[in-house]
């Protein structure tokens, strides 16, 4: 239970790598990266694991990176949406049961749910399953109103809202997932990529 938002509270953000669907080496995995940090100010560690693109290991990942790290002081763990490696879905109750740690997940853009469900009805044959996922998810939340979005489970939104302003320095996204979304990315493709 989070009482006060300290601003050296420590948390794990995760973003992956990025991928192509042209590139022989990226097609079936990508990287998938946590950034611990004490507020915005202090990386502490960094997490790395591979996940299947189009999979169905995000939330197994996640899980096994947090529970199995040296890093036993976490208090939040800190998402970029909940879908990974293209629509590898996060179970984010199931993230948040199995580490006993509040998970916020932070979106600049309103997903389209309509359009993700039609997708996934279209390219996978346990398309119920996903979309089943996507639906029973926290729902979005809005922070900063067209411009920033939270989904929350195991914390109240106001702590949510807290924690999100605590550990952002620059711009919108939170430092950890800022930071992961580079490594996954120069990792993946030699080059960081703009969050």
């Amino acid at each position: 239970m989070i009482r006060k938002v300290k601003p050296q509270i420590r948390v794990v953000g995760f973003d992956d790598g990025t991928f192509s669907f042209s590139s022989k080496l990226n097609r079936e995995r990508t990287l998938l990266i946590g950034v611990i940090m004490k507020g915005s100010q202090e990386v502490v560690g960094v997490l790395s694991r591979w996940i299947t693109v189009d999979g169905r290991d995000a939330t197994d990942t996640i899980i096994d990176a947090v529970n199995s790290s040296r890093f036993k002081d976490l208090r939040v763990i800190l998402l970029k949406g909940i879908t990974y490696a293209g629509f590898n879905v996060v179970d984010v109750e199931r993230l948040h049961g199995e580490t006993g740690l509040p998970v916020v997940v932070v979106v600049r853009k309103k997903p389209d749910i309509a359009a993700m469900e039609n997708a996934l009805r279209n390219h996978f044959p346990d398309a119920e399953e996903r979309i089943e996922l996507l639906r029973r998810a926290p729902p979005l939340l809005e922070l900063i109103p067209g411009k920033l979005y939270i989904q929350v489970v195991g914390v109240d939104e106001e702590t949510a809202g807290e924690i999100v302003r605590v550990t952002t320095r620059t711009g919108l996204i939170p430092e950890p997932l800022r930071l992961a979304h580079m490594i996954a990315s120069a990792v993946m493709t030699g080059e960081s990529t703009r969050e």
